[in-house]
């Protein structure tokens, strides 16, 4: 079995959607992707936990993930995928029927 390069707690260094104070509000904004095909997110004031797969699209590795947690307290649910680039993730976030943003974000453990 591959090893998998996403697993660790990933530091989100940039979103299209918004800004740095607003993805540190709380924390550090992060990704963690467990061994057990689970993870966990915050930035801002969404958080929640992740289920991914690896999977292959055109010849790339892409972790593809689906999420489900909170968003100011309310209830909130999308999907996502991560791409690595050398030292770092590149993706895409999705609240379900909602906005949407690239993040980008680089390796902490």
């Amino acid at each position: 079995m591959k090893k998998n390069p996403y697993l660790g707690k990933w530091r989100i260094t940039e979103m299209e959607m918004w800004g740095q104070d607003y993805i540190d509000m709380e924390t550090d904004g992060y990704f963690r992707f467990d061994k057990d095909s689970t993870g966990y997110f915050q930035f801002g004031l969404v958080q929640g936990q992740i289920g991914y797969n690896i999977e292959t699209v055109g010849n790339v590795d892409r972790l593809e993930f689906t999420w489900e947690g909170q968003d100011e307290n309310d209830e909130a649910f999308g999907r996502g995928w991560a791409e690595l680039k050398q030292d770092q993730i590149e993706g895409r976030f999705y609240f379900h029927m909602g906005d949407d943003s690239s993040f980008t974000a680089k390796k902490l453990t």
